[in-house]
Parts: structure tokens; sequence; C-alpha cells
């Protein structure tokens, strides 16, 4: 989470109440509660922002499956904050579990990978964006909307084809650039953005990739395509010649 997302959400008066959703893997420790489908005792793979400042307990700390299309144990607008961070991209259903937030918080924060990220070579591996994650993000903060595109197999392309960033790009994206983020007040929306023609699909992967094309050091990522089928073709044998 940024650190400056951290540092708004320890400001909130002591008495309110922050439910971190998702939070297992680096819980915050501002959080009076935590939902998550992993246990207490296993928390912060990735660490903690401050073990010794958790406020939340074994005790509110719930294991639920937030996709289980069941209501979250909590009543509408229970908590003053609720925190999804870095975890409605990895779900199976963003669009309820962000239901579930608006109902069940009064305000809250949403942070995910910006698209910047998302659609960039070797973030994570000899592929664009992370391996885990199963949706592209649009966050509209003036509409207080997020909209989820589901990653088509055809952005890991090698070729050069307009709708990936290089990893040289990647590697210059400031710690705000990697991420978007919503900061809501009483309800926001969300939905699956479905595109049933494919020139649509890649028109609306291409727009991030034009609006900052002059940033890119590899825009068509020509040394990539050539590292790669360089592998291929040392892969494939060669057939003897007949006669």
């Amino acid at each position: 989470m940024l650190r400056e997302s951290i540092a708004r959400i320890e400001a909130l008066p002591d008495d309110a109440t922050v439910l971190d959703v998702g939070g297992w893997a680096c819980p915050l420790a501002r959080a009076t509660a935590v939902l998550d489908l992993m246990p207490y005792a296993t928390r912060g793979l990735y660490g903690s922002h401050d073990r010794t400042a958790e406020r939340f307990t074994a005790d509110s700390w719930i294991q639920h499956d937030i996709c289980a299309r069941e209501p979250f144990p909590f009543a509408d607008d229970a908590f003053d904050m609720v925190v999804c961070s870095h975890t409605l991209e990895d779900v199976r259903d963003p669009v309820w579990v962000a239901a579930e937030l608006s109902r069940v918080g009064r305000a809250g924060y949403v942070e995910v990978p910006s698209r910047l990220q998302e659609q960039s070579w070797g973030v994570n591996g000899e592929y664009v964006g992370w391996s885990h994650h199963h949706w592209l993000v649009d966050v509209d903060e003036a509409a207080q909307h997020v909209d989820f595109v589901f990653k088509p197999h055809v952005l890991h392309h090698p070729g050069p084809t307009g709708w990936a960033f290089s990893s040289r790009f990647a590697e210059g994206l400031t710690e705000a650039e990697r991420v978007s983020t919503l900061w809501w007040s009483g309800t926001f929306t969300a939905r699956e953005r479905i595109f049933d023609d494919i020139a649509a699909l890649v028109a609306w992967l291409v727009d991030p990739v034009r609006a900052h094309a002059g940033r890119d050091p590899d825009p068509v990522g020509l040394g990539r395509r050539a590292r790669l089928e360089r592998r291929l073709r040392g892969r494939r044998r060669v057939r003897p010649a007949a006669g």
C-alpha cells in the first residue's frame, strides 16, 4: 500500500473502526478487524506495516471467503473505514466484493495495480503483468467507480502489438504510478466490463500505451521479441534433409 495512504488511514480518529479486507499477506496495523480467507496465525507473508501496533486480534480476525456470495458478517455501515488493497485484482468475483465493501463501510480506500504496471512486460516474469492477477482495472475517482476487465491471453503475445509497455518502462514507474487508488465516501460502484468485439478490446488495451508512448524507451518491444524468437529457434529440432 502507498505510504501516504497508510499515513492517511493512521491519522483517523482513535475511536474510528477500520476493516482490512484481504489483508492477510501484509495486514494493516490500524485495522480494528480483518476479513480474509487465511487464518490469523499465518498472517504477514509479505511482512507487516507494524506488528507491534496491530489493533486487530485473533478474535477480530474473521476467516471468510470474500467471493462466496454470502454477505460479509457485518451490518450495513458497520465500519468508519473499509480498506481493500491489492486484493480485488486477485479474486474471482471482484464486483461482489466491491458491493460488500460499499455496504459495510461508511467510507473506504481501494488500491489496485495500475494498467501502466499490469500491461508491462517483465514485471513478474517473461510475460505481461503479474502471473496471479486475473483482472485489468480502471478506476474513475470522479465517478467513484471501478471497471474490471478479465485479463486476455492475447496480452502476452511477444510481437510489436502496441498493447503492452516494455520492461524498461515498468522499471521507470514511480511508486504512485504503479497503482490506481480510490478514496470513496458513502458508496462506490463497480462492474465487469465485457468486450464482445475484439477491435474494441484492442483499442482499449492500446489506449494507455499510446498515451504514454513518449516515455517508453522500447515502445514496441522489438528487443524482447527478438530474444524470444531466438529462444524458440534454439528449441526447434532440425530435421535431416530427405534423401
